[in-house]
């Protein structure tokens, strides 16, 4: 399994849907499954919502954070840079939706009237959704009821349907910044630059420096960037994405631990294997016995 087809041409990640020809992807997850606790930065076309049903985890939209607590989650609009993490290496059950804005393009006037507006709201890259608030928690309701559908005869119906009632709610409750101009951060085009070199190149032996001249930044400023969006080193990060690569060719190949080692961009399969151990606390092979198919 080819790897790269994860990532699209623009080195946004391609998600992977609960059905191919149904863009939604809902997902009850734990956090404890990633490497350190730690989901890889990343960015889609799609939107983003989480729904905590347990513990906490801290959401990165942009290098902006906030603690998601039980009860409480998150929007994220469309190309943003965003995961989540426990710096405690606490556990986190929770709900992630993710859709495309598609689904609600049924006409030129739905998209240009309700959809296009919020996609391009420099000022909502995120939205924090809590519970006490009455239209917030009704998000959060129907984040929950979009994963309870999985179970139904009809589901991509209901999902649909639940997809429109929370558009509609994040439609009418943002805050309307008509004269704000578009933000510009060149920080975060040059980290978006270097990620997408990360993801392509993972495979091969990288430098700081690398990556540093994929940005057109100096080595100094890529690692302050990356420390001040995502809260790692560059080489972490590319540590924790060639993991990530990892983990799912151990779920989805017949590969040998030492094949997928050097399919990822390790030096060694001791080296991984030690590394894999460190940030999952299991071997490749034990996670493999313990994740794949039965």
């Amino acid at each position: 399994m080819d790897t790269r087809s994860f990532i699209n041409p623009d080195s946004s990640e391609r998600v992977q849907y609960n059905t191919e020809s149904f863009p939604v992807y809902v997902k009850r997850d734990i956090l404890s499954t990633y490497p350190n606790y730690t989901a890889v930065s990343h960015w889609h076309d799609d939107i983003e919502l989480i729904a905590v049903l347990s513990g906490h985890m801290l959401y990165n939209v942009n290098g902006e954070i906030t603690r998601l607590d039980a009860g409480n989650g998150i929007f994220v609009n469309a190309r943003q840079l965003h995961y989540g993490c426990s710096e405690d290496r606490s556990e986190c059950i929770f709900i992630c939706v993710i859709f495309h804005p598609m689904l609600l393009c049924a006409s030129r006037y739905l998209e240009q009237k309700f959809v296009a507006p919020v996609l391009s709201d420099s000022s909502l890259p995120w939205h924090f959704l809590n519970h006490n608030t009455a239209w917030e928690g009704n998000v959060l309701a129907d984040i929950v009821k979009m994963y309870e559908a999985l179970a139904e005869n009809a589901a991509e119906l209901k999902l649909q349907s639940l997809i429109c009632d929370i558009w509609s709610s994040l439609y009418q409750n943002r805050s309307v910044h008509e004269d704000a101009p578009p933000a510009r951060n060149h920080h975060l085009s040059a980290l978006r630059d270097m990620v997408a070199y990360i993801q392509e190149h993972y495979r091969e032996r990288v430098s700081l420096a690398d990556i540093a001249r994929a940005g057109g930044v100096g080595k100094t400023s890529c690692c302050a960037i990356f420390r001040q969006f995502i809260n790692q080193t560059p080489n972490a990060y590319l540590t924790d994405y060639r993991l990530r690569r990892g983990m799912e060719l151990l779920l989805s190949t017949n590969l040998t631990v030492t094949e997928i080692c050097y399919e990822v961009g390790f030096s060694g399969g001791s080296y991984f294997t030690e590394t894999f151990h460190k940030y999952l606390g299991c071997s490749p092979g034990e996670y493999r016995k313990n994740h794949g198919s039965s």
